[in-house]
């Protein structure tokens, strides 16, 4: 890790209204970023990135862990959250408790304060991997919103409407971002343009994203 990243005083977190119920916060995963590094990386020894499949027989390019109670996980068999992860049939990782503080957090600053987050989905992209235009639908309630952290290399987010074919708007996400998606922008489509190379200090030629969601 550099160190003087780490001792830098972030700029104060900027708030944006990217739609009803939607919410950029600006620089939010700054603060104690380096334990929240740290608690990643110990969860990613648990439990390696994977490229999941779907059930059409697409191989994702977006590299897959999770952690809480339940892991969202995808395979010929449909998509789902399970207990369990699929590879070793053991529990998924804890979810960190600096990552429960961060979700929480953020959702409380977007105006959802009694979020209770039980999985963290971790993706990994590389250059050129994406994320197509869909709906985070698997939860079986949708009045807890979705939290959104950005990690390494910048991202280009697309954040549709209610229907894919609705436009979208193209928004730069960079290290320590995050995005709240509830109320009305809950079933919001949304996506992640391929990702552009580059270099991050810590993080490398690669973008983590964790997403946090109130499975149950």
């Amino acid at each position: 890790m550099t160190a003087d990243l780490f001792d830098a005083v972030p700029d104060a977190p900027s708030q944006e209204a990217i739609g009803e119920g939607a919410v950029l916060l600006r620089g939010f995963a700054r603060d104690n970023e380096s334990d929240l590094i740290a608690d990643l990386r110990a969860v990613i020894a648990q439990a390696p990135f994977r490229h999941m499949v779907t059930p059409g027989g697409h191989t994702m390019s977006v590299a897959m862990t999770n952690c809480g109670a339940v892991g969202w996980v995808t395979d010929q068999s449909g998509y789902r959250y399970s207990p369990t992860d699929p590879r070793t049939n053991q529990p998924w990782p804890a979810m960190p408790r600096s990552f429960h503080q961060l979700a929480k957090l953020a959702a409380t600053r977007a105006g959802f304060a009694d979020f209770v987050p039980d999985a963290c989905l971790i993706n990994r992209y590389t250059p050129g991997a994406k994320m197509s235009l869909h709906q985070d639908k698997d939860e079986t309630d949708f009045g807890a919103p979705i939290v959104s952290v950005s990690w390494g290399l910048p991202a280009t987010f697309l954040f549709g409407g209610l229907k894919r074919s609705d436009p979208s708007r193209r928004l730069r996400l960079a290290h320590g971002d995050v995005v709240v998606l509830g109320g009305p922008s809950r079933l919001a489509y949304h996506g992640i343009a391929p990702l552009a190379d580059g270099e991050h200090p810590v993080l490398k030629r690669q973008r983590i994203n964790l997403t946090f969601r109130k499975a149950r």
